[in-house]
């Protein structure tokens, strides 16, 4: 991890060159930005390995560069908020953000949550024994590519959608909790939300499924937690 890029996007200049001075100190490197499309256009020039969004961010908002980011990148995005409201959390997350820490903080604790990420990103990067194709009916997926498809048709899905998916596929017809997908995927339990998961479910039932509300690929064992049955009656 030591020398990985890290961007900041973070207008409030006495948080930021915190931030900064501490990632410095772990041996990353700071990259910082003020507003939300300087945040992109280094996103795109530097290529971190994880950003840090505050939400509230100049010109573009956290969470449309969050938005954009995860439409080009599967790298690890913690958001920074002072908003407490689950809501906030709820579709942060569900944007695709990998973390969402709320002001005032502490610097040692993100720096703690981006060394956690960036080795959650390198296990999910290639997990061992992981098969090439998965393939169930109509559904293929491509675990190390994250690519999806159902027949000819690819499906676009963000990079904690399709994490999601590939842990229940890799356990078929097997009851998972929300709290065993959401340590899975995400990785931490003690500052998350297990109501993410239900997000993700959903999303990934409107973008698999043709009736959402009658779902084949993905259904819900009440009181319990969800089932991938990948198609199979």
């Amino acid at each position: 991890m030591r020398g990985c890029k890290i961007l900041i996007a973070e207008d409030e200049r006495e948080i930021a060159d915190l931030l900064r001075d501490y990632l410095e100190d772990h041996q990353f490197e700071a990259l910082v930005s003020e507003d939300g499309e300087e945040a992109l256009r280094m996103f795109r020039e530097r290529n971190p390995q994880l950003a840090i969004l505050d939400v509230m961010l100049p010109k573009l908002d956290g969470m449309e560069v969050c938005r954009a980011i995860r439409s080009e990148s599967s790298i690890p995005i913690i958001m920074l908020s002072a908003r407490k409201g689950e809501t906030d959390k709820i579709v942060g997350l569900g944007l695709g953000a990998d973390d969402y820490v709320v002001k005032p903080f502490s610097p040692a604790e993100v720096v703690a949550r981006v060394k956690a990420q960036l080795r959650r990103a390198h296990q999910l990067s290639s997990p061992p024994g992981t098969p090439d194709v998965l393939k169930f009916r109509d559904l293929e997926l491509h675990p190390l590519s994250y690519e999806a498809r159902r027949g000819n048709r690819p499906i676009k899905l963000a990079a904690k959608e399709f994490e999601v998916l590939r842990f229940m596929a890799l356990h078929p017809r097997q009851v998972l909790t929300r709290e065993q997908i959401f340590e899975q995927v995400w990785g931490y339990d003690e500052y998350g939300d297990l109501n993410t998961v239900t997000v993700h479910i959903k999303r990934l039932r409107e973008k698999l499924e043709d009736d959402p509300s009658d779902p084949v690929y993905i259904r819900t064992v009440w009181g319990v937690g969800y089932k991938f049955e990948g198609g199979l009656p």
